[in-house]
């Protein structure tokens, strides 16, 4: 008996029409988000003139005309959107008017900060919400838990711009250490060492922390509150009723069913934690894509910014979608089809 193929297992079918769908999903929003980069008055040129005017120098019409020809401003938006896309499908987004520089060069140089900065978060967020989480369900009521509870809306209440001042401030009159970016400044530039690597870990918990503590303050309470429902079900009581430990009980059934709402929050959370990482790159003064991107969009400089959120869109897009496997492979539940 033939066995069947790899493309025709559900599995294999499930995750091709994921990515298919992903696909519509990113060109949708690489459409909608050039639009509305588009939609304020003027452009990057007509901002740039103003700025010149105001320092007192000018620049008269016909070299306006010459240079909105010489980016392509001149031209329809559908046109602009239309190259611009077609050339970031090939892995050229692009020169940055801002920058004055290929938009490539300018991402490349910040992503690794950025994608080490997120999903270091992500991973400091899971580690520290998962296991409190459990241990807050399993002990309801008590001081433990009121503590954790008072601690999380503390915590999802606290902008983190201001936890990062606030941690910025105790860092210099404590220790003497300004904590702003991930290089001390005679380590920036310079080639990968141990002590630049040491400079590196001693300035990463702060960023890290600050940008995941809203995370793991909505995680908790996600966790406990799943958990807790599950925890009442029949078949737990069943299962105590039947001898089995408590510690291997809530571990083998209520907590791989309370997870998947953990697991679905992978897309969201990575969106959560990029859009925090633009307020709080800023004040921490962090070489990630989110404070550029600001300054893009505050320059109305449509290639650099239109790539910024569409590198951001295609991680969290991805975020959602690596959630969904996860889910189509952990619980046997949900249909592949």
């Amino acid at each position: 008996m033939a066995r069947p193929s790899i493309i025709n297992h559900p599995l294999a079918r499930y995750v091709a029409k994921r990515i298919a769908w992903a696909a519509v999903v990113l060109v949708l929003i690489s459409f909608f988000a050039f639009l509305v980069i588009q939609l304020p008055p003027g452009d990057f040129l007509e901002s740039y003139v103003e700025e010149l005017s105001r320092s007192g120098m000018g620049v008269d019409s016909a070299t306006l005309v010459a240079l909105r020809h010489a980016y392509g401003l001149d031209r329809p938006m559908i046109v602009q959107y239309w190259e611009w896309v077609t050339r970031f499908a090939r892995g050229d987004m692009g020169v940055s008017f801002l920058y004055g520089k290929k938009v490539n060069l300018i991402i490349a140089e910040r992503l690794p900060w950025t994608l080490l900065l997120t999903f270091g978060s992500m991973l400091f967020t899971y580690a520290i919400a998962i296991p409190i989480g459990i241990y807050t369900a399993r002990r309801q009521y008590s001081t433990t838990d009121f503590v954790a509870s008072f601690i999380a809306f503390i915590g999802m209440a606290t902008p983190g711009f201001l936890l990062a001042l606030v941690l910025m401030w105790i860092f210099y009159v404590s220790f003497g250490v300004t904590m702003g970016g991930l290089e001390s400044p005679q380590f920036i530039g310079q080639p990968l060492s141990w002590a630049k690597a040491g400079n590196l870990l001693m300035h990463l918990p702060v960023p890290l922390f600050v940008i995941g503590i809203a995370g793991i303050a909505n995680l908790t309470r996600t966790m406990r509150a799943t958990l807790l429902d599950e925890l009442g079900k029949q078949y737990v009581t069943t299962a105590r009723a039947k001898g089995l430990p408590e510690s291997v009980l809530v571990r083998r059934y209520p907590v791989r069913v309370a997870l998947n709402p953990i697991i679905s929050s992978g897309g969201w959370l990575l969106a959560e934690l990029f859009s925090g990482d633009t307020v709080v790159g800023i004040v921490l003064g962090l070489p990630t894509i989110g404070p550029v991107m600001y300054r893009a969009l505050l320059a109305e400089d449509m290639y650099l910014a239109s790539s910024c959120v569409m590198i951001m869109s295609i991680l969290t897009v991805f975020g959602f979608l690596i959630s969904d496997l996860i889910l189509a492979y952990t619980d046997p539940r949900i249909r592949l089809e």
